[in-house]
């Protein structure tokens, strides 16, 4: 999918862009997703899961870029890469009225008011391709998550208990929403 990249100003005054990655910018997105799987429990991997060699990360954003069906973001605070949005629309008729979304920022990024800007740049995409709801997910105990979704109008619709196991034994909820657009 197509986007034009987009200035925002942080809660902290520093500019940002967001914009479309491109293969060039696969080295800063393996360590990136690597990072941030490192971090913080929420996300759906561990450091040691993101295996991907240059060229795979290469070909996938390139293949995001190719893909009308998707639009994958990464917002860049002065040339660093600070976190990235993907937006996967519905091919299937029966279920192109729904998009999903999925979100992850690097720690130190964490409040200065990316994901509400990666969150509303999607939301407008999915409007203007007809989309009627916007679903997302997230593992509970992602308290900083649900109140941003739920700030940008998300709301709880389920719970897929024990969807989801640790390292450790322990299982979390997977906390599904939706926002009707």
């Amino acid at each position: 999918m197509q986007f034009s990249p987009k200035e925002i100003r942080l809660k902290d005054g520093h500019a940002a862009v967001l914009r479309v990655p491109e293969p060039e910018d696969a080295a800063d997105m393996i360590r990136y997703l690597t990072d941030t799987a490192a971090e913080t429990e929420f996300v759906l991997r561990y450091p040691e899961e993101c295996r991907w060699t240059l060229e795979q990360e290469q070909a996938l954003l390139q293949s995001f870029k190719d893909n009308p069906d998707s639009l994958m973001l990464c917002c860049f605070v002065e040339g660093r890469l600070a976190g990235n949005c993907c937006l996967q629309f519905n091919g299937q008729m029966k279920l192109r009225h729904k998009a999903s979304i999925a979100i992850a920022l690097y720690r130190e990024f964490w409040g200065l008011g990316i994901g509400s800007a990666m969150l509303g740049t999607m939301e407008d995409a999915a409007r203007q391709r007809g989309v009627m709801f916007l679903e997302l997910d997230y593992i509970e105990g992602n308290a900083r998550g649900r109140t941003l979704y739920e700030k940008m109008g998300f709301a709880e619709i389920t719970r897929h208990p024990d969807a989801v196991m640790l390292k450790d034994g322990s299982t979390r909820c997977l906390v599904y929403m939706m926002k009707r657009l």
